[in-house]
């Protein structure tokens, strides 16, 4: 069976792109190669370097036919979205209408959307499931909302088959560090790096979920053909302190944090309920938050060593 991967060279898709593989899958990808690289990517995968929105993006449908679609390419930086909604909505709600569009007329068995915890916004209680009241505090929470409404009617009117898929907070090799991106990259390779860390509150919470389970469960979403939406998460409330903790006793390098207010308008307290996609993917999160940051750490402190012997 083929799969096309949209945002297949990108710290997730990339990852997706290697559990497919190693299970026999037929894989393609688009990328534009904006935040995604090439070194992220087996040799023998196949890929086009277009946008979603590019005219183009049809000529793969009529090319490749792809019985699958895992749509991952997005706008995922808050900062980015708040200071251009438009480019927001242009890639993550315009070009999610277009796909979703192609993939009906091409007769795609089941469309997967990669959504985000974002929708929910400040949580009325925890732990959050899927019929947890949506409400966005950004306009890239926005545009995945709509884009999700967007997938829903679509199905309703011309019968698609989608599963949308609402990811926590995704760490683990490869995430980019820089700018906006997630707390567990950033504070890796600074620690790495011999860099002072800062600390914005500190007893926020959040869901961490390693990117390896993630991909599993894009793969079993496609295997199963499965409808509706569901939380993508580890289910446990981990503190950006206590994270931290466990990044010093993994790297071996401890620095006092330089601490700063917390950000206005960040959510305090976050964790997602994955019981719905356990029972019906038979899916759960095989690493623990020390074994994915072992990885992680591994990763970028090689990463950081070959860098430094090319200098």
């Amino acid at each position: 069976m083929k799969v096309l991967v949209t945002g297949g060279a990108g710290f997730i898709g990339s990852h997706v792109v290697e559990e497919l593989v190693n299970h026999h899958f037929e894989v393609v990808l688009v990328d534009n190669l904006v935040t995604g690289s090439l070194d992220n990517l087996l040799n023998t995968v196949k890929i086009y370097q277009f946008d979603i929105n590019d005219q183009e993006i049809e000529y793969v449908f009529e090319r490749e036919r792809p019985d699958y679609v895992i749509h991952l390419a997005a706008q995922v930086s808050v900062t980015a979205s708040m200071n251009n909604p438009f480019f927001d909505l242009q890639t993550n709600m315009v070009g999610t209408v277009k796909l979703i569009s192609l993939a009906k007329k091409y007769n795609v068995k089941n469309f997967i959307f990669a959504s985000s915890a974002a929708v929910y916004g400040e949580p009325a209680y925890l732990p959050i499931d899927e019929n947890h009241r949506l409400h966005a505090l950004s306009f890239y929470a926005l545009s995945k909302y709509s884009a999700e409404k967007y997938i829903e009617l679509y199905d309703a009117i011309y019968g698609g088959n989608s599963c949308i898929l609402r990811f926590s907070n995704v760490y683990g090799p490869r995430q980019n560090a820089d700018g906006e991106a997630g707390v567990v990259s950033i504070f890796i390779r600074k620690l790495v790096r011999g860099e002072n860390v800062e600390m914005f509150g500190g007893y926020q919470t959040r869901d961490f979920i390693y990117v390896k389970d993630v991909a599993k469960a894009c793969r079993l979403a496609i295997e199963g053909e499965h409808k509706g939406i569901y939380n993508i998460c580890s289910g446990i409330e981990t503190s950006i302190e206590g994270l931290l903790t466990q990044i010093f006793e993994e790297t071996g390098v401890t620095k006092i944090p330089v601490y700063q207010p917390i950000r206005v308008g960040e959510i305090e307290r976050s964790v997602l309920d994955n019981s719905k996609v356990s029972s019906s993917f038979d899916w759960f999160s095989h690493y623990s938050l020390q074994e994915g940051l072992h990885e992680t750490v591994h990763y970028y402190s090689t990463v950081s060593s070959s860098k430094l012997s090319m200098k």
